[in-house]
């Protein structure tokens, strides 16, 4: 669902509810429509570490680990978290949208490139369904529900999975955070996906539970800086314009290294990563608007762009509105404005860290 109104909210009203809940309290997220590939075989680690841009080698089973890839270019071509449910056998996430294509990439290269590595990889999008739980009081809500869980942070810490009965169902939990809050991601075989929700539904009441959707999902992660391949990427971006530098291995190859090395990656006027910060809190900006420097107000078009919004919302936790954009020479050009100009005003706003919301991660463990 792209949001849940109550009678007489329309998605502003019911986006910003939701927001507050997750925040304040307690959330749930269908999040089903995840790309889901299970990879197995003996070769599987080092397969993973040719594909990814951080190392797989030594990753413990039952840790989960955040990955992005890249195309041959160099540019960031999907990313998801993998968790390591054995030696020799482990379980991709993949952007929604960018399921079936993942799946091709990594066929292409185990069929044509290195077909002597034993790996096999199946989709199974479809065989798990997931309940997504975020905010503070998500572990309470969730130890009521899965009372063989050892909640202890030295036992189930951040960026774990542990498989244990959910509401009496078979199934696995994964402490991952795409929100900022303390969460819980639950893997149920695909038939009792109803019946996990209305067990959470039913647990939740005490708690003020309250059921968001893609769009609250979007607001969250966009006020915690987390891109979504896609919106915040169109396939010219590489780790480094998106401030990820720190995902990227130099102890190792992988597809897409060498491509760094191109005149035209490390060029000082690429268009990388920032947040915006409007002058008046309450415009929020069009997605896909162009960006322009302040010595061109009030020229007559055309005048030379400089970025483009990627993502823009009303945050409901900052009482102010947010963006994420894509900007030519990033770093000397935080603190600075930018005009926005649209059809009927130009908007002002601050370039600013990309991360709005709880820089410190505290609020991770709950």
């Amino acid at each position: 669902p792209w949001y849940y109104p109550k009678q007489g909210e329309d998605m502003d009203a019911a986006v910003g509810r939701e927001c507050l809940a997750v925040r304040n309290g307690v959330g749930v997220l269908d999040a089903s429509t995840l790309g889901k590939i299970d990879i197995v075989g003996p070769d599987a680690a080092e397969f993973l570490n040719r594909i990814y841009t951080n190392s797989w080698l030594k990753l413990g089973t039952g840790r989960v680990r955040y990955a992005l890839m890249c195309g041959e270019d160099g540019m960031v071509f999907d990313d998801g978290t993998t968790t390591r449910l054995g030696d020799n056998h482990f379980f991709m996430t993949t952007t929604t949208g960018g399921a079936g294509h993942v799946l091709d990439w990594l066929e292409e290269w185990l069929q044509t490139e290195w077909p002597y590595l034993k790996v096999y990889c199946t989709s199974v999008t479809e065989q798990w369904a997931v309940a997504s739980l975020a905010g503070p009081r998500a572990g309470e809500l969730l130890s009521k529900l899965a009372t063989d869980l050892n909640f202890a942070p030295d036992a189930f810490p951040h960026m774990s999975m542990v498989e244990a009965p959910v509401a009496r169902l078979p199934a696995r939990v994964f402490r991952i955070s795409f929100t900022g809050e303390l969460s819980f991601e639950i893997n149920v075989p695909w038939s009792h996906g109803k019946v996990l929700w209305e067990a959470i539904m039913t647990a939740g009441e005490e708690f003020g539970i309250t059921p968001y959707g893609t769009e609250t999902m979007h607001v969250l992660r966009a006020e915690k800086g987390f891109i979504i391949v896609g919106q915040d990427t169109d396939g010219t971006q590489t780790p480094e314009d998106l401030g990820m530098q720190w995902i990227v291995s130099k102890k190792k190859d992988f597809i897409g290294r060498r491509s760094f090395a191109r005149a035209d990656t490390a060029r000082a006027d690429r268009k990388q990563l920032v947040g915006l910060l409007t002058e008046d809190p309450e415009d929020v900006l069009p997605e896909g608007a162009q960006l322009v420097a302040p010595k061109h107000a009030g020229k007559e078009p055309p005048v030379p762009m400089i970025g483009h919004v990627t993502s823009s919302y009303m945050s409901a936790a900052l009482g102010h509105s947010i963006a994420l954009a894509m900007v030519e020479r990033r770093q000397s050009r935080m603190g600075e404005s930018i005009l926005v100009p649209l059809e009927n005003k130009t908007i002002r706003a601050r370039i600013a860290d990309p991360v709005f919301y709880d820089k410190e991660g505290s609020r991770r463990d709950g």
